[in-house]
């Protein structure tokens, strides 16, 4: 914390550099200009309606936790760091004991736990910024009926974190789709460069454009709807397939607590579509999967169904709490 206020306080600061997630392979180093993070701060700020003091929950080391620093001190407070107390109830009590308004940032996984053990607390904040993967309705609608403000948000750390709130864009930043369903972002957050990659950085910083990895559609308003990534539509048996769609599906299930599908190489298929899931009916493996098949089917085409199941006792996931997709892949 204290190398970041250093840099915030410097008169000409080197970018600052984080790494991204690698959940789908190797890490990239990006590096984000002062000029870049600044501009988010303020930009988010706006749009949630306030500035104060933040509770860091997330790993400092990946960009949700650097702009939580940030947003702190730049509003003048030391931010609270979760692990310096003993439970998030303790945590909230201390980041909102002060007349400011007080922030927090989750990812889903968190905010679904602390809504069963800390949904008083979670009241407590100005708003609960969510990030890191799709929020699912149900979970909003929880939220929502425990009187938790949360606003999700999508991007990444070439983005400088989040820029796009609850489907819209921040001010300053421009969102557009391109031919083939990719979704492009443009404005004062965007990086500077993958730090040591040159050649990685010319093929998605193009005309003033990140090209992100992520599939989309914007809506006659404007507003963003992120499908997911773009190798997250899975071909199967001629049929494009958005694995993320079907995955939100089967979160739906009364009898499972939490679910990812992706696809995977098959010889008859091409990419044959698999459901990891945590908690699901007794009965065998085959019964379970055609349960499942036809509750997808109930509301997306039969051939968006997963053709495999594996039952996980918990979702595997990165340190910033994103599912990690290569040990399900491994898992497959």
């Amino acid at each position: 914390m204290r190398r970041i206020e250093s840099w915030l306080d410097a008169a000409d600061p080197e970018p600052w550099v984080v790494e991204t997630s690698g959940s789908t392979g190797r890490p990239k180093r990006v590096a984000l200009s002062r000029d870049a993070v600044l501009a988010s701060v303020a930009a988010s700020a706006r749009r949630v309606g306030g500035s104060g003091r933040w509770l860091l929950a997330l790993p400092p080391s990946y960009v949700a936790g650097v702009q939580v620093i940030c947003r702190s001190l730049v509003a003048g407070h030391e931010p609270v760091l979760l692990e310096d107390h003993g439970s998030f109830a303790e945590a909230a009590r201390v980041s909102t004991s002060s007349t400011t308004d007080a922030f927090v940032s989750l990812v889903p996984t968190q905010l679904h736990r602390l809504l069963e053990t800390d949904a008083g607390a979670l009241r407590s904040f100005h708003a609960v910024l969510l990030g890191g993967g799709p929020i699912d309705p149900a979970l909003r609608r929880r939220a929502e009926q425990a009187d938790v403000r949360v606003v999700a948000t999508y991007g990444s750390a070439e983005t400088a974190g989040g820029c796009v709130y609850d489907g819209y864009a921040l001010d300053g930043v421009a969102v557009a789709i391109d031919a083939g369903g990719r979704i492009r972002i443009a404005g004062p957050t965007l990086f500077e460069r993958y730090d040591g990659d040159p050649a990685g950085t010319a093929e998605v910083l193009v005309d003033g454009w990140f090209l992100t990895s992520d599939a989309g559609r914007l809506d006659d308003d404007g507003r963003l709807h992120v499908l997911g990534r773009i190798d997250d539509i899975v071909v199967s048996g001629g049929v494009n397939v958005p694995a993320p769609a079907v995955a939100a599906r089967l979160r739906e299930h009364p009898e499972i607590a939490a679910a990812e599908v992706l696809g995977v190489p098959d010889e008859e298929w091409g990419n044959r579509l698999v459901a990891f899931v945590v908690g699901v009916s007794t009965g065998s493996t085959t019964e379970r999967l055609d349960d499942l098949r036809a509750w997808v089917a109930e509301v997306h085409p039969r051939s968006w169904a997963p053709r495999q199941l594996v039952v996980l006792d918990q979702i595997p996931l990165l340190p910033n709490g994103k599912s990690d997709r290569l040990a399900l892949r491994g898992l497959a």
